[in-house]
């Protein structure tokens, strides 16, 4: 592993970083000043009307007016008319620094030209689909392997939630074991089995509306670092039939925003090999994103199964997929072509040649001009400066980065958890609303965040591209109410 192959330049003190989030949550908020809020309100009734006349109606026919959560912005969603690079223009003209990256898969940037080029070579020779083999099918399942060694059969799926389902179905499959043990708080998708312990670690069930209790009865939670529980877990599992898999972002819940130690993978191999459990890893936003090895290839630890989401067509359409060990991999293998028990699986237009030509072209430009370790130190930038105006207002918010995934916590609603109830039940609704106030005033700033707490930096951020954002992290956060 060197700098110049991966994205994390330096890897965070981990322990540091939970002091100072520590810090941040047993204090009071610190939102902005209200006349600076009232301000960024009049920026989206003054600049954005056609975005909320567009946003009200489209209430009354797609519920809450928009079809996907990253789209759910205070005060009202804006609608993008224009991506490219670096920026997005919305439909009023406004234009913005994009460091939302479509939830992290475009590390090249948004809509890169050569990528494009190739799309539309595709879609006019054969359209997006036929419903039969294509060559790129074989490319993009060969590339990956060449990247990721562990990766040594490839079935390609319409997104990360079906990669999920499908690992969970094919390590049950093969290790003839139920239990899931999944980290509280992280998201795998919004299939039945993983619609437990999201997002606030300890809540089990609790966002599981619709959800039959039968569904997620074998999926279980531990506390984010705790290898303890986990082993506490996977004991008690042993004498109820065993462990079918350990799921884990690499990183950390949530795109690490609740980071693991370094050596925290290399440890669940070591109990997953230890208890016969098969280890998955979710690199929806690792893949690629961290370096061509990906998160498996920065920490050196090999998973039985990859879960791919929107990295793998380099944010284009019907991105998802599920790699590993062709042993595993072969419990689902089309047509007659399985071995053993096969677990059922389809997708009509999964692996059709739109996405797949997209994602081959878009792992060789990455792995042409080096673009995630670029992206990572735009990460790096934008980090220290983050830093330095925190310091300089004497803030109590928290920034951190692994390489060009960047955390700003400014409330720390996402560092609640269920170890204090009162707490987390008591200041939950404040916290959130403050996150998605400083979501606004980034926004009428000029800036798109993931949910005002992350960003994803891409091979498009230029030093200026960060040092303009900083000026404008700058004048939101030089207006933070100060302390009584």
């Amino acid at each position: 592993m060197t700098e110049q192959e991966y994205a994390i330049s330096q890897y965070p003190d981990v322990d540091q970083v939970y002091a100072q989030l520590k810090e941040l949550t047993s204090q009071p908020l610190r939102p902005l000043r209200r006349d600076k809020m009232e301000e960024v309100l009049g920026y989206f009734d003054e600049q954005c009307p056609k975005s909320k006349a567009l946003i009200e109606e489209a209430k009354q026919y797609i519920p809450g007016g928009v079809q996907h959560n990253l789209a759910f912005n205070y005060p009202f969603p804006i609608a993008i008319e224009k991506a490219e690079s670096a920026h997005m223009v919305d439909v009023d003209g406004n234009r913005y620094i994009d460091f939302l990256q479509a939830g992290g898969p475009t590390v090249l940037g948004s809509n890169y030209a050569p990528v494009r080029a190739k799309v539309m070579e595709v879609i006019n020779s054969c359209g997006p689909v036929t419903g039969l083999f294509h060559e790129y099918e074989l490319k993009l399942a060969k590339l990956i392997n060449e990247h990721m060694p562990a990766v040594e059969m490839f079935r390609m799926l319409g997104s990360g939630t079906e990669s999920v389902m499908a690992a969970i179905r094919a390590a049950r499959a093969y290790t003839k074991k139920k239990k899931i043990i999944k980290v509280g708080g992280a998201y795998h998708g919004w299939s039945d089995q993983m619609v437990y312990g999201l997002h606030i670690p300890g809540t089990g069930r609790l966002e599981a509306k619709g959800i039959p209790r039968g569904a997620n009865r074998h999926t279980q939670e531990f506390f984010p670092n705790d290898l303890a529980a986990l082993r506490r877990k996977l004991i008690a599992n042993r004498l109820r039939g065993g462990t079918a898999a350990v799921i884990l972002e690499p990183v950390g819940p949530e795109s690490g925003t609740r980071p693991v130690p370094y050596d925290f993978n290399r440890k669940a191999r070591e109990l997953c090999d230890e208890f016969g459990a098969l280890l998955i890893f979710d690199e929806v936003v690792t893949g690629f994103r961290l370096g061509m090895g990906s998160a498996q290839g920065y920490f050196n630890v090999e998973p039985d199964l990859t879960i791919f989401g929107k990295c793998v067509t380099g944010g284009y359409p019907m991105a998802g997929g599920v790699g590993g060990k062709r042993d595993v991999i072969m419990r689902f293998a089309a047509g007659i072509g399985g071995t053993g028990e096969r677990a059922y699986i389809g997708g009509t237009l999964s692996a059709n040649p739109l996405s797949c030509v997209a994602g081959y072209y878009a792992i060789k430009e990455m792995a042409r001009t080096n673009a995630a370790v670029i992206a990572g130190q735009a990460g790096d930038r934008l980090t220290a400066g983050l830093q330095q105006i925190i310091k300089k207002y004497n803030l109590p918010y928290v920034a951190f980065n692994q390489g060009s995934i960047v955390h700003l916590e400014t409330s720390g609603v996402m560092l609640l958890d269920l170890k204090n109830p009162l707490k987390t039940l008591k200041e939950l609704n404040s916290r959130k609303h403050m996150m998605e106030e400083m979501g606004a005033a980034y926004m009428a700033h000029g800036l798109i965040t993931l949910a005002g707490s992350r960003m994803y930096t891409s091979m498009a951020d230029t030093d200026a591209v960060i040092d303009a954002a900083l000026e404008k992290f700058e004048a939101v956060l030089s207006s933070v109410e100060a302390i009584n």
